[in-house]
């Protein structure tokens, strides 16, 4: 259902641009919100860096990234960009926030409804302020990461641009890790899975925890057999996607949504996942990929490869973790939202 003459904001997070150029889950959903919205008729106003690309109605107060900006303090450029978007609400008949818990706290000081999309709880210690402002509107990313005291309006799984990922009919012998080199993604585990098979693991991804990286993952790195290539762009995810056979995903911890695995089945590669939190609802085992409980079955999959159709996990991307998708998602949650306000106010 859409209502293209509402005008909303889209409150996207400011450690990358938006979209990312190389890693950044949140931005990129933010910006295939916002991209989808536009194309709908919607009028949006995308609060984001100032080196951002969007088609809609950008506005800035942080020139970049403060990531890509080692001169920022993370914090000021934070606070500087969340009030803006508060400080213009009236402006706007929604603001849809992409920024976790700290957006949350300046919802009650505003008319205009705010939507937050909950991309993952980080830690227990943020959980206060969910709790705080619980009568909000929220919207999980999948149906496993969800705390039971908010007030979900829906769940509405993260979509991709497909045409950035072209269907790779055919792979090659390579194994891929792509994701951020922390334990939580079990680099370790795809290490053990690519010495227990004899395939070469590519691995890709920023090093967000040092010390894991320095003692878990790069003694093992020769550039034969495992290799470290850092962060990379979409150019060199396809790339990758060409040369796999499969996309490992060992998370230790459960799986909020797992965007690269939508990324990967998009371009046809399977995925073989730990089955923690969402990756069931992203894989579907036999199909797309394989969900495993540990490393020795992990292996195991992989000698049914031959079973994946890649034009199937394709069409599964298309039907469920389209851009496409998600936005007319979206607009079924704004609309709710919109008829909520009405009655309220009425």
């Amino acid at each position: 259902m859409r209502t293209p003459n509402k005008r909303v904001a889209v409150l996207s997070p400011v450690a990358w641009r938006t979209p990312p150029r190389q890693y950044g889950a949140w931005e990129t959903v933010a910006s295939n919100i916002a991209e989808g919205l536009v194309a709908r008729g919607w009028e949006v106003t995308l609060f984001a860096s100032g080196d951002s690309v969007t088609r809609a109605h950008l506005h800035s107060v942080v020139d970049h990234g403060y990531e890509e900006d080692r001169a920022a303090d993370p914090k000021v450029a934070e606070y500087l960009h969340i009030s803006e978007v508060f400080e213009h609400a009236a402006e706007f008949d929604l603001i849809h926030s992409h920024y976790d818990f700290m957006a949350l706290t300046y919802t009650r000081l505003v008319k205009t409804p705010v939507l937050t999309t909950v991309h993952g709880f980080s830690s227990p210690k943020i959980m206060p302020v969910y709790e705080k402002y619980r009568d909000g509107y929220f919207v999980s990313i999948s149906d496993s990461d969800r705390a039971p005291e908010l007030n979900y309006v829906a769940t509405v799984y993260n979509g991709i641009d497909l045409s950035l990922y072209p269907l790779q009919k055919s792979g090659g012998d390579d194994l891929i890790f792509l994701g951020r080199i922390h334990p939580d993604k079990g680099v370790h585990l795809a290490i053990q899975v690519a010495h227990r098979s004899g395939r070469r693991l590519i691995i890709a991804g920023i090093i967000q925890d040092e010390s894991y990286f320095r003692h878990e993952v790069e003694p093992h790195v020769d550039d034969q057999k495992v290799c470290y290539i850092g962060p990379v762009g979409i150019a060199e995810k396809n790339a990758l996607f060409a040369r796999a056979c499969a996309l490992i995903h060992l998370n230790t911890v459960p799986e909020r949504f797992g965007l690269v695995l939508a990324e990967a089945n998009a371009a046809g590669v399977p995925v073989i996942a730990m089955d923690l939190g969402s990756c069931r609802e992203v894989i579907k085992d036999g199909k797309t990929g394989f969900l495993v409980t540990g490393v020795n079955e992990a292996v195991q999959a992989l000698e049914r490869l031959a079973e994946i159709d890649r034009s199937a996990c394709r069409q599964r991307v298309q039907q469920c973790f389209s851009v496409e998708t998600m936005v007319e998602a979206y607009e079924r949650v704004y609309s709710m939202i919109f008829d909520l306000e009405e009655k309220r106010q009425s």
